[in-house]
């Protein structure tokens, strides 16, 4: 039993949807539980969908739905000849779930709306796919993966409920592999026990890939992307990035928690609770070796750097210059939970406290002013976070050349700065 996991851009073309069938072909003895996520962009139309019903703008949300509607439906239509009124009736039926929806008016959270939406994208494309491959003779069972991982209502950012999901995937999953050695289902989303769909969070596919290889017990998880494996940079970004052959859990970890995408930070635990090993593989050439993720020490690493753009500076200072303690940041910790935000450098001074996260403009505003009653809050946007593991200062350096640096934290394994560009914008909320 393995578990293979195929992103947005493995599926992003009727040419690459094709190009799967040799893949499946070399594993033709094997079983395999596959997940497959949303096609190229969809989760980023879907999301704009879910901002325009929200907003209130009926007929634009309707609109760009149609869009997708129609996208999928031609991508249907290439690929299937006898397989395409069944798999248009099943495509109907999801669209219905969201139209449904959108001509009603938002009384619930955003994050609730956004799941109800955003899920329907890895629906649709897992129901073509799944189609396209019986037809191609892969013979494979399509599976709602909602039917099987059961999550929480904190939406967005859904939280596995293990016992119920261990008894689903008992229940409903390993009796399908008495009939197909292909069950194939979808990343990113579960449901709650009232049946609400759930997103586990922005790239989230790789987590539920790494759920099912836990409670499968597989042998291994591979992760199928359009590069040769893990690079110690991003290659669009820095043309000398290399490949790394072998890591351990820790580094992969480590890497994921500052923003390096390329696994979801919360595959690793599952795995690496039941030793499974985690292939990055390349589906645009399979003969790659890849990257291999264990438990076993991993030496002589280059250094890793991981570039983010659009990070926010948040400054939190005592009114009553009374010192900046457990308390208060114990407070700005349970608000950060609460909106379900991760800083990606915080430093404590005597009477402040500064941290850096990701821009999220509606979560930034409600944070800057929950925060107000008891701090000064100031708020930078625009700025750019450099982490390099494993650095040597003369990298860093010339990383840095013709930045402005605002922030840097330093440790013996690990550096970072952030930049400020001439585009930042600084604000106040007291």
């Amino acid at each position: 039993m393995q578990v293979f996991k195929f992103g947005g851009a493995s599926v992003s073309t009727t040419e690459r949807i094709r190009a799967l069938v040799p893949i499946f072909h070399q594993f033709r003895d094997q079983q395999l539980l596959v997940v497959i996520s949303a096609m190229g962009k969809t989760t980023n139309a879907l999301e704009k969908v879910a901002h325009a019903f929200y907003n209130g703008n009926r007929e634009a949300a309707l609109q760009l739905f149609q869009e997708i509607k129609q996208q999928h439906l031609q991508t249907a239509g290439e690929l299937l000849i006898k397989g395409y009124g069944p798999c248009e009736e099943q495509l109907t039926n999801f669209y219905t779930e969201v139209e449904w929806l959108l001509h009603d008016q938002p009384v619930q959270s955003f994050d609730y709306y956004y799941d109800q939406i955003v899920c329907i994208g890895e629906l649709l494309s897992t129901a073509i796919v799944s189609a396209f491959l019986n037809e191609a003779g892969i013979p494979n069972q399509w599976l709602d993966v909602r039917d099987v991982l059961r999550t929480d209502d904190n939406f967005r950012d859904a939280n596995i409920d293990w016992e119920y999901s261990a008894l689903k995937v008992n229940q409903v999953v390993k009796p399908l592999f008495s009939k197909t050695s292909i069950v194939l289902t979808q990343g990113f989303i579960g449901s709650t026990d009232e049946n609400e769909s759930t997103t586990l969070g922005r790239e989230g596919s790789d987590y539920s890939a790494a759920v099912f290889a836990n409670l499968l017990d597989a042998s291994a998880q591979t992760i199928w992307k359009d590069v040769a494996g893990v690079m110690n940079a991003d290659p669009k970004r820095f043309q000398d990035a290399k490949l790394i052959s072998t890591l351990n859990y820790t580094e992969v970890i480590e890497m994921a928690y500052y923003g390096a995408q390329v696994i979801h930070p919360k595959t690793i635990k599952p795995l690496q609770n039941k030793s499974i090993p985690l292939q990055v593989k390349c589906f645009l050439d399979t003969s790659l070796p890849g990257t291999l993720i264990h438990n076993k020490p991993v030496k002589d690493l280059p250094p890793i750097i991981v570039w983010k753009e659009n990070q926010v500076l948040l400054q939190f200072k005592s009114k009553d210059f009374s010192f900046v303690g457990e308390q208060p940041v114990a407070q700005l910790y349970q608000t950060f939970a609460h909106l379900s935000l991760r800083p990606n450098m915080t430093q404590n001074g005597a009477i402040s406290f500064t941290c850096v996260l990701d821009d999220n403009p509606e979560k930034m505003d409600e944070l800057a002013h929950s925060a107000a009653g008891q701090f000064e809050v100031s708020l930078e946007k625009g700025l750019s976070l450099l982490t390099i593991r494993h650095f040597v200062p003369e990298l860093f350096e010339k990383l840095s050349t013709g930045k402005k640096l605002v922030l840097k934290q330093e440790t013996t394994e690990t550096v970072q700065g952030l930049f400020r560009s001439e585009k930042s914008d600084v604000r106040s909320q007291t």
